[in-house]
């Protein structure tokens, strides 16, 4: 157990002088979050409950070494699909939240296609094809043969809606587009330049990629966001991306802000 625990300690040392170098490489970086409160954003989980419980171990940790402010913990969805534990996240984020911090859980485009399947078949194919496949084995519910056509289609739909814990669903409803903090902005998949960040649409907020990712636009807010894949934090003028593929990388990452500091936290 000490040995763990100083395992974990270490960890958490490594990860803060990491992000301090990556930090001291950005200079002129001034947007902050208010005073008194420290945020900690997490990237897209995709069904990796093993990762997700690792993070908040570090989490906890690091609040525990720096106590005073008001922590403030921002999911940018995406907690299903691709991996094997989807309604195992979910359990945990509603069953275990960390004591003492306020949460907020937005939505990601993957929630966002579960749903729409509830709904109309039709987008069941694209879905299946990203990691709704597994999401659909995780629930007891058997995928669709590709030959069954819309029969199959609606078969799983049936049977997810019978299976689909009506605790989850509503979770999965209630999700929240975006988040502001201070001079952060959290979106789950980023923002469409030129668009006032009150007119933003949902299916942008989910969905967009190349359009926010190539420009270097002033969105009027720094912008948190997952949804496309790199291999270690994205760190532009404008955003800051955090998805580093956790359900195939084993990296799941924390974007840690306070004052005018930002860190990260990797498992």
């Amino acid at each position: 157990m000490a040995q763990a625990a100083a395992l974990l300690h270490s960890r958490l040392m490594l990860n803060r002088l990491l992000a301090l170098t990556r930090q001291q490489a950005q200079p002129g970086a001034t947007p902050e979050v208010p005073p008194g409160r420290r945020v900690y954003a997490v990237g897209d989980i995709h069904g990796r409950l093993d990762l997700l419980r690792r993070l908040h171990l570090l989490v906890e940790e690091d609040a525990r070494a720096r106590p005073g402010p008001l922590n403030v913990l921002v999911y940018l969805g995406d907690y299903i699909d691709r991996g094997d534990a989807s309604p195992a996240v979910i359990d945990l984020l509603l069953d275990e939240p960390l004591p003492g911090f306020e949460t907020v859980h937005l939505k990601g485009n993957h929630e966002d296609s579960l749903l729409r399947f509830l709904e109309d078949i039709e987008v069941g194919p694209a879905w299946l094809l990203y990691g709704g496949a597994e999401t659909l084995l995780s629930y007891g519910v058997r995928p669709p043969r590709p030959a069954g056509g819309d029969r199959e289609l609606q078969r799983a739909q049936r049977e997810l809606r019978t299976r689909l814990p009506e605790r989850h669903r509503r979770f999965l409803a209630g999700l929240r587009l975006t988040h502001e903090e201070g001079d952060y902005l959290f979106a789950h998949a980023g923002i469409r330049p030129g668009v006032p960040l009150e007119r933003q649409q949902e299916a942008d907020l989910l969905w967009i990629r190349d359009e926010f990712l190539l420009s270097d636009a002033d969105f009027g807010k720094i912008v948190v966001h997952g949804h496309t894949i790199t291999a270690r934090p994205d760190v532009q003028r404008n955003r800051i991306g955090i998805d580093t593929g956790a359900f195939a990388s084993g990296t799941l990452t924390a974007l840690v802000l306070e004052g005018t500091a930002w860190s990260f936290l990797h498992t």
